[in-house]
């Protein structure tokens, strides 16, 4: 039992050590996504766009109706008095005031009688002595008096208010249109950023298919030299070479071998560099699948100018800043222009305002319209002059990328072109160089050409073998390029 247990151990650890060794094998279209899941600029692109949109909505509640509450209390150390000190004790006194000018008054009318006169008035002066006539008016006068007091040492107001923009002169529109643009164009960004990055991940990796390629055929290339120079040592115990022929291929076999310890670490910082532009640590342990070419555009490209034009996003985002820059002009002119707007409300305040100042809420509701007429504004008239002028700006830079775009389109179709024909040339150069170094093995065997005229055809193999494949990765980068600035993306 005990070796039983020790032999499924074993098999368990042997099982772990080939998973932890066995690399992790990488497609291209496997680094494009992992680039776009961990590119930091692809997530603040996707948060612009959220941000614009979001503006757009604030551009688009600006032309709808706003409804506001404002309210407060305040406390004061005094009342308002509507009545000064001295109004306030003539009226509480009017009665007394009253019946003595009455008195006085009758008195002197009633005594310019012939007959009786200051007997009457002297009854009748008694009679209204003796009335309330006074206290009667004064008391109805400290109502008055009390009535006109107001309590407003703690007053408690509040106002709820609506208003809506009628006209202003367009920039409400110019300003919704103008958020819709940005968000637009944020969009554009978003997928021009995308491109940007799946270009960069294609840089990398064919960069590591290349190395990984060009490592293959320096490893291939210092066997044969290793071969060549175990078979000169032969040559040279059985004294059919010479030691300088020993020693030209040792010193090739050298080159290769350093060109080969190159090619290894070339191989680790191109994978490092995909590595980091894939978002994975730089000492992850990968691999690419062997190359094979797919060779999606042909050599030469039928090209319509205003096609490219039309898809290129450097051009859209060009014409969005133009439309941006109009509603520019028209938010610049719209201060040179009325603005109209409505508004209401309503308004309460403790003690009532509308109510003789009672210690309760009263209120009242109001409506009106609000109208701005600018007279003399210069400053407008310069803002729009400058909406304008940047608005003619954008036209001559949409020229010039127009301009700049056809000269890029031209010559990279020119270098796919000459890929092609690069291509072309070192497959026929291949074609030499096998048949070349096949004579070249056969006569060094049968010993009609020296070692040096082997090396030769080797180093003509492995040279075109490398020009093929640098001629390929030439035409997989170009075709990517030619299509970005098509606008195929």
């Amino acid at each position: 039992m005990k070796m039983k247990n020790k032999f499924i151990v074993f098999i368990l650890l042997l099982v772990l050590a080939c998973q932890a060794g066995a690399q992790q094998v990488l497609s291209l279209d496997q680094c494009r996504q992992k680039a776009l899941e961990a590119n930091k600029g692809l997530k603040m692109s996707e948060e612009k766009k959220v941000e614009t949109e979001n503006l757009r909505k604030v551009a688009l509640w600006q032309m709808l109706p706003k409804v506001g509450a404002t309210g407060g209390y305040v406390w004061m150390d005094k009342t308002v008095n509507l009545l000064s000190d001295e109004q306030r004790d003539r009226i509480n006194n009017m009665g007394t005031t009253v019946q003595d000018e009455l008195t006085a008054s009758l008195r002197e009318q009633l005594g310019g009688l012939p007959i009786g006169g200051d007997v009457i008035g002297n009854v009748v002066t008694n009679l209204i002595a003796n009335s309330d006539l006074s206290s009667s008016l004064n008391n109805v006068g400290r109502d008055i008096t009390s009535g006109l007091e107001t309590d407003t040492r703690n007053t408690t107001f509040g106002v709820v208010t609506l208003s809506q923009p009628i006209y202003l002169g367009g920039k409400l529109m110019a300003l919704y249109k103008t958020a819709g643009l940005l968000n637009r164009l944020s969009g554009i960004e978003y997928d021009k950023k995308r491109e940007e990055t799946l270009i960069a991940v294609d840089e990398a990796y064919w960069q590591v298919v290349s190395v990984k390629h060009k490592k293959e055929l320096a490893e291939n290339y210092a066997a044969l030299l290793d071969t060549l120079n175990h078979n000169v040592e032969q040559l040279v115990a059985a004294e059919m070479a010479t030691k300088g022929d020993l020693a030209k291929v040792r010193v090739k076999l050298n080159e290769a071998r350093m060109n080969l310890t190159k090619a290894t670490n070339g191989l680790a910082l191109a994978k490092m560099l995909l590595a980091q532009r894939c978002g994975m640590p730089l000492d992850s342990e990968f691999d690419v699948p062997e190359h094979n070419p797919v060779l999606a555009l042909t050599s030469h490209q039928d090209i319509n100018m205003d096609t490219v034009w039309q898809n290129r996003r450097e051009m859209k985002m060009l014409r969005i800043s133009d439309s941006i820059a109009a509603q520019g002009v028209r938010i610049a002119a719209s201060t040179l222009k009325p603005n109209i707007a409505f508004t209401g409300g309503y308004l309460f305040s403790n003690p009532n305002l509308f109510n003789g100042f009672q210690n309760e809420f009263g209120g009242t509701l109001m409506a009106g319209v609000v109208v701005n007429v600018p007279i003399l504004h210069p400053g407008g008239i310069y803002s729009v002059k400058a909406a304008k002028a940047k608005r003619r700006e954008v036209a001559y830079q949409i020229e010039e990328a127009q301009e700049m775009i056809e000269l890029q389109v031209n010559k990279l179709n020119y270098e796919l072109e000459l890929a092609y024909k690069k291509l072309d040339q070192a497959q026929s150069n291949l074609v030499q160089a096998e048949e070349n170094l096949r004579l070249a093995d056969e006569s060094f065997k049968a010993g009609m050409c020296s070692s040096s005229d082997l090396m030769a055809a080797q180093t003509a193999w492995i040279s075109a073998k490398s020009d093929i494949l640098d001629a390929e990765i030439e035409i997989e980068m170009n075709s990517v390029y030619l299509r970005q600035a098509m606008g195929r993306n």
